[in-house]
């Protein structure tokens, strides 16, 4: 008999099969950049951390100062729990506060005062007295009706929101309260401060003790261009200075409006263009006025008062 021979032919390959080589198959590597963002690919970035006391004092609760004595007491809770000292903390963290803490900052008190000549803002100087000498029952104004009672516990912590000049007057702001000194004085304010300035023009940049100045009618004669300068395009210790919003209030007084506050700053940026000030006076920072408020006397501000 003859034996019939099966039909071993192999079946056709599948199209993966036949389109495979015949040896090894070697991937080429992703680079790394694009490894790794495959990787990270759908995962959210990681949020920055800040200190405690900075969050507190941005989110207006009160100064840094003020956020670390509080935690330092056990004040503060985040997320619940009692906060510790140097603590970082998300954005999206809750920053809880004790009552007693908010009541002690409702005690916290800021006066305004008219300073007069003669006086520094600060510390006692070369003879000087500080402004805060005048802050004392007998210079109360008599028109003053905030309801606050002068005691000697609103002199500890109370410490001048700028500075005014010796030989300038008017508006001097001084509190207990970060928050306002934060607002008034931080180093990201931009308030308002409003001034009259009485001057006398030399004629020239360049001042001279010897040359005679003109102090009548000194709009007529200051050149249109240097006015302009005073507005924008003057620098101060090597900074150029901020815009600053300067007109003629009459012939011989100039009106200021700055956002910034630098040692005698209006003073230095006459100088510059050849007048001298011979008298200067605050009369507005933010919302606040001077108003009637007599020259050496204070008064409170009040709660519904906002700069």
């Amino acid at each position: 008999m003859t034996a019939t021979t099966p039909n071993t032919k192999p079946p056709l390959p599948t199209t993966a099969t036949a389109a495979a080589p015949a040896g090894p198959v070697f991937r080429r590597a992703a680079p790394p950049a694009i490894a790794q963002a495959a990787t990270a690919k759908g995962a959210a970035p990681a949020k920055a951390t800040i200190r405690l006391n900075k969050r507190m004092a941005e989110l207006g609760l009160c100064s840094r100062r003020e956020a670390d004595d509080w935690v330092a007491n056990g004040w503060v809770k985040v997320n619940g729990v009692v906060a510790t000292m140097g603590q970082q903390v998300l954005p999206t963290d809750k920053i809880e506060t004790d009552r007693i803490a908010k009541g002690q900052q409702a005690n916290q008190v800021t006066i305004l005062i008219n300073k007069p000549i003669g006086y520094v803002s600060a510390q006692a100087e070369d003879g000087h007295q500080p402004a805060v000498t005048l802050f004392t029952p007998q210079n109360r104004w008599a028109d003053d009706n905030a309801r606050f009672f002068w005691n000697h516990s609103q002199l500890p912590g109370l410490a001048p929101c700028g500075r005014l000049d010796i030989d300038s007057v008017g508006l001097l702001v001084m509190t207990q309260d970060g928050r306002i000194a934060r607002q008034l004085i931080g180093e990201d304010s931009n308030m308002e401060k409003e001034y009259l300035v009485r001057v006398a023009y030399y004629g020239s940049a360049e001042i001279s003790k010897h040359s005679t100045p003109i102090a009548q009618n000194v709009q007529s004669v200051f050149p249109p261009e240097l006015l302009a300068k005073l507005r924008f395009g003057l620098s101060l210790d090597g900074q150029p200075l901020r815009r600053a919003r300067v007109d003629w209030q009459n012939p011989e007084q100039l009106r200021f409006i700055l956002t910034e506050g630098k040692k005698r700053q209006i003073r230095r940026m006459c100088e510059q263009v050849g007048l001298k000030v011979v008298g200067l006076k605050r009369v507005r920072i933010g919302n606040i006025v001077l108003g009637n408020l007599p020259l050496g006397q204070w008064r409170y501000l009040t709660p519904h008062e906002k700069f």
